[in-house]
């Protein structure tokens, strides 16, 4: 039998497009109908939201490594 790959769920990694995708289309409309204040949560929005994804890659990744090299020294292969 095939040893099953352990399945993580990275929902981090969509939720921070979708929130990057809603502030870069909220910059778009709001510089169209000059609402400043709006403006400057959708460029926060943008700002939160494309270092959530690279955290959430990083986090996932090292977990991956994390497997392999308890793999290794468990003798597993």
């Amino acid at each position: 039998m095939e040893a099953q790959k352990k399945l993580r769920c990275p929902l981090g990694i969509p939720g921070g497009i979708l929130v990057a995708l809603i502030g870069l289309v909220g910059i778009v409309l709001n510089i169209i109908n000059f609402d400043w204040f709006e403006l400057l949560q959708s460029i926060a929005l943008l700002l939160l939201g494309l270092p959530f994804v690279r955290v959430t890659m990083m986090v996932h990744l090292g977990n991956d490594r994390l497997d392999a090299l308890e793999d290794k020294v468990n003798g597993k292969k």
